[in-house]
């Protein structure tokens, strides 16, 4: 068996631009991810048939059928990988990109796995969960069966998917434009092993209401050239729509800012979570502890951007 980490994504900051002709919005967006999120696990199947169980806090509910990302995610990986010869995963290069930058399918694979997801992360959230779930499941599935694509490969793949999955296999800190799709990684000093608290009142918020409450101002371009300007600068112009549906989140935001050792509290995504950063694990660790006491309800997480 195999496993792999779903990393939470972050926004540390989201500004809209505009709304594109194809329905899409632009978008200027600095992705962090936190060292902790949902678990995938794998074993090989020699039927090539895929299957998917769900575990976990938020597992409740969930589709464990086609249409899940997870499963999706494998089923368009196996449409790249070389067939197994029997019964051995065959090993080497198996696809490769053409002059659009897409990957090119090369044959319909016999791969096969059994399975399972524990969600530890809220649904519908503005953190990624599903996205990094497809991603987790490309990156486990590429070493599962002997695949070696590269990440440019799997990128290519998760692309067709769904617009956020490249940006979770690479699940490194990225300065993200387009629709999501233009990634350029960011190495901003003092943002790694920087602690961080996610925190989620427990109310889905679904991406489409939210942009579609968008006032359609652009406030300006992202400055992601320091943590400082980010911090001092950025913003999420998708938290006042937000706000909007679920008020509540107000509320999240002023308990964070008033919390000792806070350097920037924001929305993440669409939400409804929000994060904070924290000048020490010291005083991250204490917000978590406080507010989980304070705040039953709310489901909170600690951990440290990677």
């Amino acid at each position: 068996m195999l496993t792999e980490t779903a990393y939470a994504k972050v926004n540390l900051a989201l500004h809209v631009r505009r709304r594109r002709e194809d329905g899409y919005h632009d978008l200027e967006s600095l992705f962090a991810f936190v060292d902790r999120g949902d678990e995938l696990s794998a074993t090989p199947r020699a039927d090539g048939g895929l299957s998917l169980t769900i575990d976990g806090p938020f597992g409740h509910g969930l589709d464990s059928g086609d249409d899940n990302l997870v499963l999706r995610a494998a089923q368009s990986l196996t449409s790249v990988c070389p067939q197994r010869n029997r019964g051995t995963y065959a090993q080497g290069p198996s696809a490769s990109l053409g002059n659009s930058g897409r990957l090119e399918i090369l044959d319909s694979g016999q791969h096969g796995a059994n399975l399972h997801l524990t969600k530890n992360l809220p649904v519908a959230s503005g953190i990624g969960g599903g996205s990094a779930d497809a991603a987790a499941a490309l990156r486990l599935l590429n070493q599962l069966w002997g695949s070696n694509l590269t990440d440019r490969e799997l990128c290519a793949i998760g692309e067709t998917l769904g617009s956020d999955i490249p940006a979770c296999v690479i699940s490194q800190s990225l300065r993200v434009e387009g629709r999501g799709d233009a990634l350029e990684p960011l190495d901003l000093p003092g943002l790694s092993d920087t602690p961080i608290l996610l925190v989620n009142l427990g109310i889905p918020l679904g991406t489409a209401p939210v942009f579609k409450g968008w006032d359609q101002v652009d406030r300006g371009p992202l400055d992601s050239s320091s943590l400082e300007a980010v911090i001092s600068s950025g913003r999420n112009d998708l938290e006042a729509p937000a706000r909007v549906l679920v008020p509540d989140i107000a509320d999240v935001l002023e308990r964070l800012r008033a919390t000792p050792g806070v350097t920037l509290s924001r929305m993440s995504g669409s939400g409804a979570t929000c994060c904070a950063l924290f000048d020490s694990a010291e005083h991250c660790a204490a917000a978590e502890q406080l507010l989980a006491a304070e705040r039953p309800s709310w489901w909170v997480m600690s951990g440290m951007l990677r």
